[in-house]
């Protein structure tokens, strides 16, 4: 089975990828010739995944799925969420955003925050939605030199280490996106 991934983001298409069974061919929408970049208008992840899908599904006619992954910080009343990717502004880099959130939390004690992503899936004509999301803190400073986006400042809840300290494999057994995979593939599995 083909489905086309509607997003550039490389970091997230190797996870993907790597969690996904083998009778699944993941394509980016750069394999199948498309490198602009989709507006992402909506108000809330799943808004934002089912907008990115859609535009996917209509410009090919073929299976695909988009996700939109955030954290929201207690603290910052749920920032930056929608926002996670532009939180320190247009163009802004991982970097900035993480001392963006550590200075907006310097002082706070409250850390805790948490990781959601959700998959729209377009599949054989329909629409379906997966969501996972786990618990954590924020760190006082960055941590870790793998991953991307917060993982160098997110503690999941239990764990010592950061996401960005973890092994690509350890971090696919736990994180949002790996549980909302999870659910993916056991929904795709019966459609083998």
């Amino acid at each position: 089975m083909k489905l086309i991934f509607a997003s550039g983001n490389k970091h997230k298409l190797q996870e993907l990828q790597s969690k996904l069974p083998s009778h699944i061919q993941l394509v980016s929408m750069r394999d199948e010739g498309f490198s602009g970049e989709i507006e992402e208008p909506g108000k809330t992840l799943e808004e934002n995944a089912r907008i990115k899908a859609k535009f996917i599904f209509e410009r090919f006619g073929e299976n695909c799925l988009a996700d939109d992954s955030g954290i929201e910080i207690e603290a910052l009343n749920g920032e930056p969420g929608v926002y996670s990717a532009r939180y320190a502004g247009e163009n802004c880099s991982f970097l900035d955003n993480n001392l963006k959130v550590l200075k907006n939390l310097k002082g706070v004690h409250n850390r805790r925050a948490r990781f959601r992503t959700v998959i729209h899936l377009f599949l054989e004509g329909k629409e379906y939605f997966f969501e996972g999301s786990i618990d954590g803190d924020i760190t006082a400073s960055i941590k870790g030199a793998d991953g991307f986006g917060y993982d160098p400042i997110f503690r999941p809840r239990g764990k010592k280490e950061t996401f960005a300290q973890m092994t690509l494999d350890e971090k696919n057994q736990i994180s949002h996106r790996a549980l909302a995979v999870e659910d993916l593939i056991q929904f795709l599995s019966t459609f083998e």
